[in-house]
This record gives structure tokens, sequence and C-alpha cells, in this order.
């Protein structure tokens, strides 16, 4: 006897052994119980997941005949009548298989027609089943459609397809459709241990686990697979052997690239890279196998106990999950993923693999600054030295407190009160007014410094004190001038070091005449006009400070945008209302509520004012009414006595319409926009006193309401 492959062998008979297609075999069997079938069922989904299996048990359950032959339709086919037998021996009668893929011309869909006009021979149902069917041509359904939509009682259709999106809209509509779903690998991998049990093949955990992945949902894959990793292990499945033969990469090589990229150990990942290159292992499995332990680290860090605990990986995974912070961990997984569609694009595969991993070494680990960079020809460097240190520490302290104070203006003494007297700046380090000789950042004097007081002020947060001197930092120094000048009454010496020079002057490596990194934001580019400008606000600041007038001044300017040329103002609108053209309007709307006039006609009667009405001043004994019309092409003969035909057949006005030049003043026209206008301006004063919009408004000094954001209902 010939040997049965897996997939074959062990295809389900029955509702009862299908495996994880729950809401499928639920729909079905609650049917067929309830004896409410259709007549056409649609099932898709991805290849070996049983679309072809639930048609055949189908077939069964509608012509199962039982044991003794009288039996009826049901959800549990007995399995050992004819009807049975055959269907599962591909030979019944009455059961049509067609491959579409290889039949999907109009010919071979009108020879389906014709044996559907003939009554089933044996059975109790006609059941046709086209598999692919997405495959067949728009004219094999369009043949196929009116059969579809009214079978004779004794036929079904069953139509199965890998990709639905291809098929036509008339032909979803007319049938029952169910998608099924891949498979869980935690549903493959049961399966295929009652399968392995039940052949009596010796394997091990790992290796089930391995086929159940690979397999992909698919559980005709699986078996399949499980057929060749036993030829290949002669009998026996091992997870070594099982690896050799689907060219994974071990978990192990896995794990050791996340552990030295959580660990920032160059030298450990480019001996991972060099042994995958060694042994030959795919870079894109190894990947592959990243992507999956970074899911499951993910899945422990987010819930913890959340991974199967009969996994034997499942402990060396807690354990990675434990070395890298949830975020990191996350873009890893990123960068994995998306790493593998760059492996085709690099002339080596491996170095391409090396630049994925070392992607995440760009990214400074989280509560560490980056590393200082190397030092440069002749010993020079770009980091700061050890002895520099203490100046820098005790440089940030006084400088975030000055510009903290900048975010806070003066406050305005209250009416009848005395003004309050502006602070006096912190006391700065004695060696911080000096002024730097050379490039070389000056030595300071790591003691806090004193309020007015006496008592020390608190250190700021090393974060906070870096920001602000990152935005104190860029002020620029003022040329020295040619002869001294002697400072005039109550002004300060120019020569003095200020306070914003000493910090100028204290901050090496720093270009004055550029702009500042952090510098006041920017207006957004939508903005007709500039917000209010904040610089406006440096005396008061000064004053807060201390300041001479010549520091204010020499604060750098905040980069803006050139304002744009202002938009020319629209015409205003000029609306005289009469009773007249009151009368008009009334005629006008009535006409368009008709949809009496269309094109130009409408144009004319909108843009028109009835500005007078003669009663006898027509040859034919009509009224005349007077129409002032601005625009020549308007005052047409055709036009207008095509609006004159329409007023005597609409409106039942048996008038003669006198067009003149001029400027209407009261046409339905401006009425509309007279209208609009109103409802916008209503619009906008509600948008305006919204508390929403004033606190927005008032908590970012540039946000702004985009000029025609606001539209009326």
């Amino acid at each position: 006897m010939s040997y049965v492959v897996l997939a074959r062998k062990y295809r389900p008979r029955s509702f009862e052994q299908m495996v994880g297609q729950e809401h499928v075999v639920r729909a079905l069997t609650n049917a067929l119980d309830q004896q409410r079938l259709h007549h056409a069922y649609l099932f898709t989904g991805t290849r070996g997941i049983g679309k072809t299996t639930v048609s055949r048990i189908l077939a069964k359950s509608l012509n199962c005949i039982g044991p003794d032959g009288t039996g009826g339709i049901t959800a549990h086919p007995c399995g050992v009548c004819s009807a049975c037998t055959e269907i599962d021996a591909d030979r019944y009668v009455d059961y049509i298989e067609m491959d579409a893929a290889s039949n999907r011309g109009i010919d071979e869909i009108r020879d389906l027609l014709e044996r559907a006009a003939y009554k089933p021979s044996v059975g109790r149902f006609k059941v046709f089943m086209i598999d692919e069917a997405h495959q067949l041509t728009k004219e094999s359904f369009n043949a196929l459609l009116k059969t579809l939509e009214e079978p004779p009682d004794y036929l079904k259709f069953v139509l199965a397809t890998t990709d639905p999106e291809k098929m036509l809209p008339t032909v979803l509509s007319r049938c029952l459709q169910f998608n099924l779903r891949p498979m869980a690998p935690e549903v493959v991998y049961e399966h295929l241990e009652h399968v392995l049990n039940a052949e009596a093949v010796e394997h091990d955990e790992a290796s089930v686990r391995l086929l159940s992945r690979a397999a992909r949902g698919s559980m005709r894959d699986a078996l399949s697979l499980t057929d060749q990793a036993i030829a290949y292990g002669a009998g026996r499945i091992e997870a070594e052997g099982v690896r050799q033969m689907l060219g994974a990469v071990d978990r192990s090589h896995a794990a050791n690239f996340v552990e030295a990229v959580a660990r920032r150990d160059g030298p450990a990942l480019l001996a991972g890279v060099d042994t995958l290159r060694e042994r030959g292992l795919s870079p894109a499995g190894t990947l592959e196998e990243m992507t999956v332990l970074l899911q499951q680290m993910a899945v422990e860090q987010s819930v913890p106990g959340a991974l199967d605990e009969t996994d034997p990986d499942t402990p060396a995974t807690r354990e990675l999950a434990g070395l890298l912070p949830p975020d990191e961990t996350q873009l890893l997984y990123s960068l994995a993923l998306h790493g593998r569609g760059e492996l085709q694009l690099a002339p080596d595969e491996y170095a391409a693999l090396t630049m994925v991993l070392l992607r995440l070494f760009a990214f400074p680990p989280a509560g560490r600054e980056p590393a200082p960079a190397a030092p440069g020809p002749g010993g020079s460097t770009a980091a700061r030295s050890p002895a520099a240190a203490p100046a820098s520490a005790a440089l940030k302290a006084p400088v975030a407190q000055a510009v903290a104070r900048t975010q806070v203006p003066p406050r305005r003494p209250a009416a009848g009160s005395p003004p309050t007297p502006a602070p006096a700046a912190p006391a700065m380090p004695p060696r911080v007014q000096q002024t730097a000789a050379t490039d070389a950042e000056p030595h300071v004097d790591p003691a806090p410094a004193a309020s007015p007081g006496g008592r020390p002020q608190p250190p700021m947060p090393e974060g906070a004190a870096a920001a602000a001197a990152a935005r104190v930092a860029p002020l620029p120094a003022r040329p020295a001038p040619s002869a001294p000048v002697a400072p005039a009454p109550g002004r300060p010496d120019p020569a003095a070091p200020t306070p914003s020079a000493a910090l100028a002057a204290a901050m090496p490596n720093r270009p004055t005449a550029a702009a500042p990194r952090h510098s006041l934001p920017e207006p957004p580019s939508w903005l007709d006009e500039a917000p209010p400008d904040l610089a406006r606000e440096a005396p008061a600041v000064a004053a807060d400070f201390d300041l001479a007038e010549a520091d204010v001044l020499a604060l750098p300017a905040v980069a803006r945008p050139p304002a744009p040329a202002s938009r020319p103002a629209p015409a205003p609108l000029v609306l005289n209302q009469t009773a007249l053209g009151e009368r008009w309007a009334a005629v006008v709307a009535g006409l368009n509520q008709k949809q009496a006039v269309v094109a130009m006609v409408r144009e004319l009667a909108m843009q028109a004012e009835l500005v007078g009405i003669d009663e006898a001043a027509s040859d034919g004994g009509k009224p005349a009414w007077r129409l002032r019309v601005e625009r020549e092409s308007l005052r047409t003969p055709s036009l207008v006595n095509k609006l004159q035909a329409v007023l005597a057949d609409v409106a039942g006005l048996q008038v003669q319409l006198l067009p003149e030049a001029g400027i209407p003043q009261d046409s339905p026209a401006l009425r509309d926009r007279a209208e609009r206008e109103r409802r916008q301006r209503e619009a906008e004063q509600i948008i305006l006193n919204d508390p929403v919009v004033l606190g927005l408004m008032s908590r970012f000094p540039t946000a702004r309401i985009v000029p025609g954001s606001i539209k009326p209902q």
C-alpha cells in the first residue's frame, strides 16, 4: 500500500475534528441543525487552513443518509454511508470540485451550468465546489451570476478563494461569506503533537515549536513540514535537524545579539556576526528570530507573567527583558523588522546585518549621555576636561537662576501703591566676572552663589541648568571701543565686565554672530501677520536683572521671518434693501427652489436688481420690469428672453424685462452674500468667545486662529 502523506491522512472528516476554525464550525452546525441552508457559500482565507475540507464536510452533511440509510440533513455525518465514504474518496457523482486556476474560461462554466439543469443522481443535493474562484474570468462570472443567485432547490454552490478582493461585488453579494483565519502557533503545536503521537514518531518539544512557527498559520504547511522533518531525521524529529532543514537560526544567537546591543558591547556583537558567517547561518533568519524574541520581551515588560510557562525559552526571555527598557525594546524591534528589507540592498548581507544591529548604538542608553568625542590631531579634544567640570557645574546654577527669572514678567504695582523695587540679581562668582583670555574655559570657584541675604542659593537640576546655559550662552560680545569714554553720571562703566559680557566670555567655542540655538518660538508659516514681538519685553527683563541699558541692547535679535505683504481688503459690501429688491429676491428664490433656471440664466437673475415697474410701458400690454445689470455679457437679448420665458411658464408672471447698465445695490446675490457674512461673523464670535480657545490663546503667546478655518454650520 502506498504511503499517504500526513496532510491527507489527517484531514478532518467531520466538524468535530476541525481545529482553529470554531467560528465557522459553529455557524454551519447551527444552520444545519435548524435547516436554515443558504444556496451559495464563500470560504476565504490563506492556503492550507481548511477551505476545501469544510466544503467536503458540508457536502457530506447535506447528503448523509446514516448507517441505516434513513438519515437526513445533519451536522454530524456518519462517515460510513455511501455518500460520506465516496465524498471522502473524491468520487461522489453529485459532488463536483472544479479548480478555477486551470478551468477559468467561460466554456468550463457553461459545461458546469449544463450539469446544473439535471437533478442529483444518487444524493439529496448537488454540490458544486469552485476552488480559487477569484481566477475566473469576468465573462465566466457574468455567466454564473443568474444561476448563482437563483439556483434550483437541489443545487448548492461552494466557492473558495484566497483573494476575495479580486472577485466581483455582484458575486460576493450573492454568497454567504465565511473568513477562515490563520491558526495560532499554539493550535498548530497541539495538533502536531497529536499527529506525532498517533504516528509514534520520536520528537522533542523544541522541534515541534519550530515547525508550528514555520507553518505561519497553515495547518497543511505544518503537516508537510513534519513529513519533511521525519524524512530528514530518518524517522526521528530533533530540534537541531529541524533548524538545519528550515535554515532557521538558534534562539541563542538572537539572545546574544540582544544582550550585546543592550550592554552596548560592540566587540561581542561583531564576534556574533563572524560566527554566523562561519556557520553559514542566514542574516534574515537571525533578524526574524530577533523579532520573535523582542516581541516576547515586550509582552513580558508590559504584562509580567503573560508568557507561556511551558515554553523552555521563557526563563531566558524574562532575563533579557530586564536588560532593555521598554522604549529601547520597541525601537530595536522596529530596527530588526525593517532591517530585513535592507539585507537584499547591500552587497554583503552580513555587513548589512552589522549595520542594522549597530544602529541602536547611535542612541544613548536611558539615563546616560553620549560618549565624548575622540581626541583629534594634536591632542585636542572636543570634550571638556575634568578640570573644567567644576567650573561648568558652578556656572550652571547662577545662569539657570538668572534665566528662570526672565520667564516671569515684573509684577505691576497696584494703583496708589508705591512701586516695588526690582530684586537684585544673584551674586556671581568672582572668577566668572573676569574676561577669558584664551578659548579654554576658565576655572570657576565651585562655591554656590549667595543671595543678597547671605544665604546660599539652592542648586538647579542639571537638566534645567544645561538648558538655561544653552539659552544664555549665545549672547554676543560687544567690540571694545577704540578710545576710553568716560561713563555718564548714573551709568555703569562700559569697560567694567557686566554679567552678560561675563557669561558670554565664560562660554568658549560659541559663535557670537550666529543665531541662538534655543530662540523664542517662531510664528507658524500660515500666519498673515507676525505675533507680538516678545523681544520688546527685554527692557522689563533687564530691569528685573538690574542690567545696564547697553547690555539690553546687546541681546541677540530673535530670528523672525519677514512679515508677508498684507492681503488686499475685499471690496466693501454695498446693500441698500428696497421693496422692489425684496420682491425680485422672492421671485428668484422661487425659481431656484424649483430649479427652473440654470447656468447663465440663473446668473442673470441673481446679479440683477429690480429698479422699476412700468405697468403700461411695453408694446404688448405687459408690465415692463427694469433690471439693473452690471455685466454686459448678462444683458444679451438671448439670456433676457430665456429668463422672461421662465418667469411666464414657472412663476406665472407675464412681464417684459428691460435690462439697463449700472451697479446693482439690492440683488439676490448681494443678499446671499450679506447673509453668508453675517453667519460667518456669528461663527467667528462664538469661537473667539469660547473659554477653551481663550485659555489656549493666553497660554501660548504665538497661537493664532488660522484665517478661513472657521466655517459656519
